[in-house]
């Protein structure tokens, strides 16, 4: 497929079809790369994808406790490094 570099403003880009955008699962922001003569257009990743399976992951093996409510998590070098 073809795309024509258009003026925008100040800048220049391209007009991208739709059904691309929809195959890609570009929706919003994209990360933009350039590899030797490419430029390279890419959805921008969602740092915290996949989290809730993580958390009910956990859940279900018990695993999802709260630190502070946990009994005896000190460490040797709560005692020897730091003065209270």
């Amino acid at each position: 497929m073809r795309a024509r570099i258009v003026k925008i403003g100040n800048s220049q880009g391209i007009r991208i079809p739709k059904p691309l955008l929809e195959q890609t699962g570009i929706m919003e922001d994209v990360e933009l790369d350039v590899d030797k003569d490419q430029i390279i257009i890419r959805p921008v990743a969602n740092p915290r994808a996949g989290w809730d399976d993580a958390f009910k992951a956990m859940a279900d093996k018990g695993d999802d406790m709260i630190i502070d409510e946990v009994e005896n998590i000190s460490h040797y070098w709560d005692d020897d490094e730091w003065q209270w």
